[in-house]
């Protein structure tokens, strides 16, 4: 499980190097996707194909899971660590999340999400002032 919340420095060549508690549990090939928010999406192999038969899973006729899908899919690409943990953030996908140099790293249960540093103090900011809110909304509703 991915818990934690890192800050790192993407390289010239577009690499982020990963907390070392997150390179012993991601080994083998890595998906990095684009995320919600804004953010990346750093899956292990495994848990992003769990999550893409999720997403199969409903079918074509809906259009809805088609542009979930596709966001999901277009533009994900799969890697490996290099020797030194880090993992390789293509341009395309680096500019869709705003990252140019400090890049928060963060775990979140089964992935790691990339943020811009600032993008993330902006948004830890705003969810930290409605969290209670949001709790109390969700757990009345049942879901918490």
């Amino acid at each position: 499980m991915f818990l934690g919340e890192y800050q790192h420095t993407l390289d010239a060549k577009g690499r982020v190097s990963l907390p070392s508690k997150f390179r012993q549990i991601m080994t083998g090939s890595v998906v990095v996707a684009q995320g919600l928010e804004g953010c990346l999406y750093v899956f292990p192999a495994e848990e992003y194909s769990a999550f893409l038969e999720g997403l199969l899973a409903k079918g074509d006729f809906d259009p809805r899971y088609r542009k979930v899908r596709r966001f999901f899919t277009t533009g994900a690409v799969e890697t490996e660590l290099d020797s030194a943990g880090r993992v390789s953030v293509p341009q395309v996908l680096r500019e869709y999340a705003g990252l140019a140099k400090d890049v928060s790293v963060m775990g979140n249960g089964n992935r790691i999400e990339l943020w811009d540093a600032a993008a993330w103090k902006t948004y830890k900011s705003e969810t930290t002032e409605n969290i209670e809110d949001l709790a109390k909304e969700l757990a009345d509703g049942g879901l918490l």
